[in-house]
């Protein structure tokens, strides 16, 4: 007859796995028996008129004013016409002639726009002051009809 292949770490193993199932249905037990029939009441919350959940339905007298739905504003009120203009000023800060791609930095808001070449008008290069108008394209703001910058001082 063969030797037991049953070891000490297998035999722990079991030992614990049944003290588990045991606890287990002990405490199903104990929930059972101490069960209590709960009603609808009893699993109600209410919030009171300073946020927080009480068991005690709220006091109606001390119900506020309804509000009107028409004075709640959800967005942003709406803008004045003001003049946009749509050509705006920069400097060229990056431009790669071999790649034909390129970064203006503009003048108003500081963020760098990329511009490609051939949305260029005239030649540009780094440090360039120019003119564009700006596109939303595929992965951003795109610079287009980009021009050099000449002002007309008289």
């Amino acid at each position: 007859m063969g030797r037991s292949q049953e070891t000490f770490n297998k035999k722990e193993v079991k030992n614990k796995k049944d003290k588990k199932r045991k606890d287990k249905e002990k405490k199903r037990l104990e929930r059972k028996d101490n069960d209590k029939p709960s009603s609808l009441d009893d699993m109600i919350a209410y919030v009171d008129e300073n946020g927080m959940i009480t068991s005690t339905p709220p006091d109606p007298t001390k119900k506020k004013t309804i509000i009107n739905s028409e004075d709640i504003e959800i967005s942003i009120r709406k803008q004045e016409n003001i003049p946009y203009d749509p050509i705006r000023k920069g400097t060229v800060t990056f431009f790669n002639d071999s790649k034909g791609y390129g970064f203006i930095r503009d003048a108003e808001s500081q963020e760098s726009i990329f511009v490609h070449v051939n949305n260029v008008l005239e030649a540009i290069k780094e440090g360039n002051l120019v003119n564009f108008e700006v596109e939303k394209g595929l992965k951003g703001y795109t610079a287009v009809q980009v021009k050099l910058f000449k002002d007309k001082v008289v």
